[in-house]
């Protein structure tokens, strides 16, 4: 019997001011930069919990999505697993070889509200 594949739910991490600040940085790129980081995002949903190249875990329960953009520049989602859902808890355009410890920090300190 083949299973049918579930779709994991995504949601953008919400401020208690009410900002969505990975979907404010999405809004603020080129329209085909944001389909390119749709699409992994979508991916993602449909695949999880999926692994390399696509996703990579960054330990402390978060994850990457890896997108190359055309433009050769390259963007990370980063995201957790929170009951039941994916939360994109923070977006950049990655211009060092190591994600930055200040978007870690970013993501860490996201995830940390999420639990209280």
């Amino acid at each position: 019997m083949v299973e049918t594949p579930q779709k994991t739910p995504l949601v953008f991490y919400r401020t208690r001011a009410g900002r969505e600040p990975v979907r404010e940085w999405l809004k603020g790129l080129d329209e085909k930069e944001r389909r390119a980081i749709g699409n992994d995002l979508m991916r993602t949903q449909w695949r999880w919990p999926v692994g390399m190249p696509l996703v990579r875990p960054l330990g402390e329960g978060l994850w990457e999505v890896r997108t190359d953009l055309w433009t050769n520049r390259t963007a990370r989602v980063l995201l957790c697993f929170f009951r039941e859902h994916l939360v994109a808890l923070h977006g950049f355009i990655k211009k060092t070889r190591a994600t930055p410890k200040a978007d870690l920090t970013t993501a860490r300190n996201r995830r940390k509200e999420l639990e209280r």
